[in-house]
């Protein structure tokens, strides 16, 4: 059996009336479904799962790894226990704070937590659950000005389909009509898709509160599928074609946004960050196409064969010429994800001892998780189109 604490054995104890009883600190994850009372966040990080499976013979929790990176639910699988109405239950031991994908394993078989909300994940809807981390509450809705997610679907030529966008405009987008505002491109991980950044990352909220604290410059954010093949042509087993979806991007995807919305339609006005697999698009889109773009954000990059002298097209090269087209080159990652973050700083500390200017920002203890790329886009939106 898998080590777990379960709450039985660990509680804290509370003497009442006479005899002990357990404390009960723990509320229902924001994650969860309406009127769903578990899976329960304890005050210390634990977390309750509880499902009924009356005829099941074995249920387990299983939190599946990303890029190696270990979940921050502390892996599993844990083996639930059945109560004598059928329920069963297991508690983890203190997640790390942050958006976790979780399933259940019913009789070996991989099911989501019906519990839950959904969130695509491992190219499937998968469950999640959310552990506040104490003291930070950057991503959470407060009482300041919203601007809106709005989706726009647009045909491609290119891959002979219609595609979705979402594109977050801030709160004064319709009271200035004359206005016309930067533009980031915001760039989802492998195995997920353009939902992810809303409903896991929540970017809005996060937009919002460094709007209302007076720390960004108002701006569209963009986010679309990275997953992009024409017509016969097979995606990648990370869900991306490289060459097509850089196509869809440039030849398609900005030119649509840039028709739709107020843009300052320039390089100086238009950035494109990513997570994992997203920022290996950033690299590849903007680091080829600097006449479109002078902001560039890596979030957990991974660098695979990356060489310093040849790596899109040899563009690190020319030192002076490009530190003055490039405003920012921006690498970040968390400590635990430790190949990612290891290979991210390598290819960081190849391109700053050939001579270009740019941040690598660490965040303590996250791992290859939604909390390491929220920080890094409250990090990273400060600094650019200033």
């Amino acid at each position: 059996m898998s080590l777990i604490y379960r709450t039985a054995w660990i509680a804290p104890l509370l003497f009442v009336a006479g005899c002990w009883a357990q404390t009960d600190d723990s509320k229902p994850a924001i994650t969860n479904v309406r009127g769903a009372e578990y899976p329960r966040v304890h005050s210390d990080g634990r977390v309750t799962f509880r499902v009924a499976a009356p005829t099941a013979q074995k249920v387990q929790l299983d939190a599946p790894p990303a890029a190696g990176s270990p979940s921050g639910l502390g892996g599993g699988p844990f083996d639930m226990v059945k109560d004598k109405d059928g329920f069963w239950t297991v508690t983890t031991p203190p997640a790390v704070p942050g958006f976790h994908y979780y399933n259940l394993l019913i009789d070996g078989v991989t099911v989501n937590d019906p519990s839950s909300e959904t969130f695509f994940g491992f190219n499937k809807e998968t469950s999640g659950v959310e552990v506040p981390e104490p003291g930070v509450d950057f991503y959470y809705p407060k009482n300041v000005p919203h601007g809106e997610v709005r989706m726009k679907w647009y045909y491609s030529k290119i891959t002979e389909s219609f595609r979705p966008a979402y594109i977050y405009t801030p709160p004064d987008y319709d009271k200035n009509a004359g206005k016309r505002y930067p533009v980031l491109y915001l760039r989802h991980g492998g195995g997920e898709n353009l939902y992810g950044w809303v409903k896991q990352g929540m970017m809005n909220f996060i937009m919002d509160n460094l709007l209302a604290e007076g720390k960004i410059v108002p701006m569209l954010v963009v986010m679309e599928n990275g997953a992009a093949s024409r017509p016969g042509e097979a995606l990648t087993n990370n869900g991306a074609t490289q060459g097509t979806i850089v196509d869809v991007t440039m030849k398609e995807l900005i030119p649509m946004i840039d028709a739709s919305f107020r843009t300052r339609a320039d390089r100086e006005h238009r950035a494109m960050a990513g997570l994992s697999m997203g920022s290996g698009q950033t690299m590849q889109i903007g680091l080829t196409n600097l006449d479109s773009f002078s902001w560039l954000g890596a979030f957990s990059f991974p660098s695979g064969n990356f060489d310093v002298r040849k790596s899109y097209g040899g563009v690190f090269n020319d030192a002076a010429g490009f530190n003055k087209k490039v405003h920012l080159l921006y690498f970040s990652a968390g400590t635990a994800e430790t190949r990612i973050h290891d290979g991210a700083k390598a290819a960081h500390d190849a391109i700053e001892k050939a001579g270009i200017k740019t941040p690598f920002i660490e965040f303590p203890k996250t791992a290859h998780e939604w909390q390491t790329w929220r920080k890094a886009l409250y990090d990273f939106a400060p600094r650019i189109f200033k």
